[in-house]
């Protein structure tokens, strides 16, 4: 792929200066770190569920699951959504489970959309995912654990936006910390904190069951009223449930650091999308057993208001169980996130640097901390829930691309090992859904849509200015080589051995 190497020339050059780099450091290493140095298979099933369960599981069903209620018309309506978009998410699941263990490379969507549609449309998803989506999606989740976290300390005031950042930026730079020295404890931290989510999600579930076996059923009478049904908002009832549950495909981000990837990546999607459908539905139902669905329309904060309603002074934890599902949501996508940047850069779409090991603690390091400055400039500058709006289609085209690969692969590629392969209707069916929610952001939302579509435009030129053009200005080169080797250095990141 000479086309598509970012130091083409130079690239053997920074990889012979990243072993010297290597060897210079070898002798002040201690023994135990002088093990080959690549990104280890340290992704068991148990933290394949906690990845998968710890990023899906965020804020939203703490916060505000009215969005589905409001747009569903009646209680029973909208637990039918939940359930369908957990079912509809399977079925998207399943079919990044064929697509990783038949293509055994890190990366998610950038590496399926490279196997399947080339190099330029794999550019394009990157290039809008690292400059605009991911940035601004880590921006909103690290903002809600700064409000939340601070929350027990300062109420029943309001929290001071300045705090609020300042507690935020604290955050993500503590995450980033983590995934940047130790893979395993981040592993393990992720754990911790998918077991906290469930434990805040079993807060609510217990007591609502509770109060429903006792015979709390007022708010279930004419679930199904089908009068304040519209099927026009049906759809966007559908786009808030699918969002709830988006998230599943990370764990294929990391498929190369996965143990036993044939096994372990289908089961852990698996378990883990039967874990959060039903954790989500319970959750729900527990909700509206302590909640008119009025009462949970008129809450901004849905969790809070149940758990006042029922835990009384114990409620006080809820802000803080949400504050470590966000924890929990950040962490996980740094460590997802970095490897697709790792694949990206060594396939020649980003710098060389980036996809380099640190020496001693075997991280990405360089990849880990790519997302740092654009989402601090987020963070303090930019009207990220805008961003989010319009770019949120670009999210499902592109995902509903992917799984499009899937079955153009079928009949380009039937001869590719499928050692987990899904019936064909699983992915039909995912794509048709994903491509109805991007005819609707179309429909509803022109203006910001289109704002969305100028941001990927941008990528052409991108691609054709760092990619497609071999023959650089030779200053141009000399600065690119230069900043690889001095981040090289500074970073103590040498090219993984192979």
């Amino acid at each position: 792929m000479s086309k598509n190497s970012w130091t083409a020339q130079k690239g053997e050059a920074i990889a012979n200066n990243g072993n010297s780099l290597q060897c210079e450091n070898e002798s002040e290493t201690p023994e135990e770190d002088k093990k080959k140095v690549e990104l280890g298979k340290k992704v068991t099933l148990l933290r394949g569920i906690s990845i998968i369960v710890g990023i899906i599981i965020g804020a939203g069903i703490f916060i505000s699951p009215k969005g589905i209620l409001k747009n569903s018309g009646s209680v029973g309506m909208s637990l039918v959504v939940w359930i369908a978009c957990g079912v509809l998410s399977l079925f998207g699941a399943l079919s990044y489970a064929e697509l990783g263990t038949c293509i055994k490379k890190s990366g998610g969507h950038y590496t399926y959309m490279l196997e399947a549609f080339g190099p330029q449309m794999a550019f394009v998803r990157l290039w809008i995912e690292l400059i605009a989506i991911r940035p601004a999606a880590m921006a909103v989740i690290s903002l809600a654990f700064g409000q939340y976290i601070l929350e027990p300390l300062f109420m029943p005031c309001d929290i001071p936006p300045l705090a609020v950042k300042l507690a935020t930026a604290i955050g993500l730079t503590s995450v980033l910390y983590l995934n940047s020295m130790s893979v395993t404890w981040t592993a393990r931290i992720q754990i911790f904190l998918t077991c906290s989510k469930l434990l805040a999600l079993a807060v609510i579930i217990v007591p609502g069951m509770y109060q429903l076996f006792k015979g709390e059923t007022k708010n279930f009478e004419n679930a199904f009223d089908v009068s304040a049904i519209k099927l026009s908002e049906i759809p966007l009832a559908f786009y808030s449930g699918m969002y709830a549950y988006s998230g599943w495909f990370y764990l294929n981000f990391v498929t190369e650091e996965v143990e036993n990837v044939e096994r372990t990546v289908p089961l852990a999607i698996f378990i883990s999308m039967a874990i959060v459908t039903t954790c989500y539905v319970l959750t729900n139902v527990a909700y509206y057993t302590v909640m008119s669905a009025e009462e949970l329309l008129d809450s901004q904060a849905v969790a809070v208001t149940f758990a006042e309603k029922m835990l009384g002074k114990f409620s006080i934890a809820v802000p803080v169980f949400v504050a470590l599902s966000c924890y929990g949501s950040m962490n996980g996508g740094v460590f997802a996130l970095s490897r697709m940047f790792y694949v990206a850069s060594r396939e020649g779409h980003l710098p060389r640097v980036l996809s380099m090991v640190h020496i001693r603690r075997h991280t990405p390091l360089a990849a880990v901390l790519t997302l740092y400055p654009l989402t601090m400039l987020q963070l303090f500058v930019g009207d990220i829930y805008n961003l989010l709006n319009f770019m949120s289609f670009l999210r499902w085209l592109f995902i509903g691309l992917v799984v499009l690969g899937l079955i153009y692969l079928r009949f380009t590629k039937p001869d590719l090992p499928r050692p987990f392969k899904v019936p064909l209707f699983f992915p039909v069916v995912f794509c048709i859904t994903c491509f109805l929610m991007v005819f609707l952001s179309l429909y509803a939302d022109p203006v910001n849509t289109g704002i969305g579509c100028g941001i990927c435009l941008t990528s052409i030129p991108a691609y054709f200015m760092f990619i497609y053009f071999e023959n650089r200005p030779k200053w141009l080169q000399q600065i690119l080589d230069s900043l690889n080797r001095t981040l090289q250095i500074i970073l103590m990141v040498v090219p993984p051995e192979k």
